[in-house]
């Protein structure tokens, strides 16, 4: 399965009334944004626009994180002055593009990380330099962005990580002297931030990762038990977390947490010769089997079901869509794209309105994008971008406010931004940001107000963000008077 390569900027979206309201059109108002939600939107053109070059030539390694917000883009990235600090931008409307605050003063940067989302403001990880790597909080504004609480006093920081958001209050790992690494929340307050319960206690730690908020409203986690359990975790974030399920920690993983309705799903998986990955599910008590497979990947929820890439316990089929209600029965192959036992490896997989996107092989079109309705007479190629077996592969599908975006890689314009209204005849490419056979690499797409922001390079700056106007369809015209 083909990965984006390492992108320059982490990404994350929120909204900034402070920022917004000193903006001009089109910058659009918390009024404007509500109600334009139930109109078709489109993109005003074909062409997007290069954002303020930051740090020019330089990769990050870091991979982008992005999370959907409303009016403001906030970023991190380095401008060969700062260090990588935290920035905000407007895209193609309002104040442009401009450094937030600067963390940790000088050249080395205060390194944002892990930034996500709380309401209208943004939780993060940084540096300053003086109380090591601990959580920090931001509106946009440099007057909001601060320290949360210095929960591992002085320069050792308690390096919080796996930050996910639930009922409107942060949880995440973070360590400290007396209780190791553990679960803490906050509300953004030195008061309101405090660690939930010492699951293991003394020195050691559990160190819980993969934070998922239930459709019960629970959140659930991983945690490990002294280096021999991995454990699945729930809590309501008062009462004392409940253990649903366990595994050794000896070659395997728990991984995939995926919320669908209700119901949770998870993978239970190992690394011996003849491993087999375990599909899961629960309510909230001891989680049912539904299936085992060779290989299971892309869990994505859809009208009440979980949709995934999985090559079956016999193998029979190679690696193709399949379909979960949480019952065995229930749970099965959708559709052999590619008959017999070489798999299409559906990947990219991304839900627009009632239908599933994917990346596809069916061994005659090579791989290109496919959809389905979740029958196998409704899983159908939607286009085929370079006719005949060498296929466009298309990357990073994004569904946003009933388009799809994303990179595809056609002969003698490499890998550039494309988007399609998920109807027959309306996929196209995007203007070319790096001209002839040269590839852009587009990728990390999200909408922010009123544009589509991403990631791509060009040959004069290396990766940069771009951001391409996209709008309510009668905004894009009175644009155009």
């Amino acid at each position: 399965m083909r990965c984006w390569r390492p992108l320059s900027v982490l990404l994350a979206l929120i909204s900034s009334p402070a920022l917004a309201q000193a903006g001009a059109s089109p910058l659009a108002s918390d009024a404007d944004l509500s109600s334009a939600q139930s109109q078709p939107w489109k993109p005003c053109g074909r062409t997007a626009s290069p954002l303020t070059d930051l740090a020019p030539g330089t990769e990050d390694p870091e991979q982008g994180r992005l999370v959907r917000g409303d009016r403001v883009l906030l970023f991190s990235s380095d401008d060969g002055v700062h260090g990588l600090e935290p920035w905000v931008s407007t895209g193609t409307g309002g104040h442009g593009t401009s450094l937030v605050v600067d963390v940790r003063p000088g050249p080395e940067g205060s390194e944002p990380a892990g930034l996500t989302p709380v309401g209208d403001r943004v939780f993060f990880v940084a540096d300053d330099g003086v109380h090591g790597r601990e959580l920090w909080v931001s509106d946009g504004t440099s007057r909001g962005t601060r320290l949360v609480k210095d929960i591992w006093p002085g320069e050792e920081g308690s390096f919080p990580r796996s930050l996910a958001e639930s009922g409107g209050l942060l949880y995440f790992a973070a360590g400290d002297s007396e209780h190791g690494r553990e679960l803490w929340r906050s509300d953004g307050t030195p008061e309101g931030t405090y660690l939930i319960e010492d699951l293991d206690p003394g020195p050691e730690g559990t160190s819980p990762y993969l934070m998922t908020r239930g459709g019960d409203g629970s959140l659930y986690f991983v945690s490990n038990f002294q280096g021999f359990f991995m454990r699945l975790m729930r809590t309501d974030g008062k009462s004392p977390a409940v253990e649903l399920f366990r595994r050794s920690s000896e070659g395997g993983e728990l991984e995939a947490l995926t919320a669908v309705g209700n119901k949770l799903y998870f993978v239970s998986s190992t690394v011996h010769d003849d491993a087999m990955a375990e599909l899961r599910v629960t309510s909230g008590g001891t989680p049912a089997l539904v299936g085992s497979f060779h290989t299971i990947d892309e869990l994505v929820a859809m009208g009440g079901r979980l949709y995934f890439s999985a090559n079956g316990e016999d193998a029979s089929a190679g690696e193709e869509l399949w379909r979960s209600d949480g019952s065995r029965k229930g749970t099965q192959r959708v559709k052999d794209v590619w008959p017999g036992a070489e798999g299409s490896s559906p990947s990219a997989l991304a839900v627009l309105g009632r239908r599933l996107f994917f990346s596809a092989d069916d061994g005659a079109h090579g791989r290109e994008l496919w959809v389905s309705d979740g029958t196998a007479s409704g899983t159908l190629l939607f286009e085929d971008l370079v006719p005949g077996a060498g296929g466009s592969s298309p990357e990073g599908l994004t569904a946003l406010q009933g388009h799809l975006f994303f990179s595809a890689d056609t002969p003698g314009r490499g890998r550039e931004p494309w988007g399609s209204g998920g109807t027959p005849g309306s996929t196209a490419p995007f203007d070319e940001l790096a001209p002839g056979p040269d590839s852009s690499e587009p990728g990390g797409f999200e909408r922010s107000g009123w544009d589509v922001f991403f990631l791509a390079r060009d040959a004069a700056h290396g990766q940069r963000l771009w951001a391409l106007p996209f709008r309510p369809a009668h905004e894009c015209d009175a644009d155009a008077r």
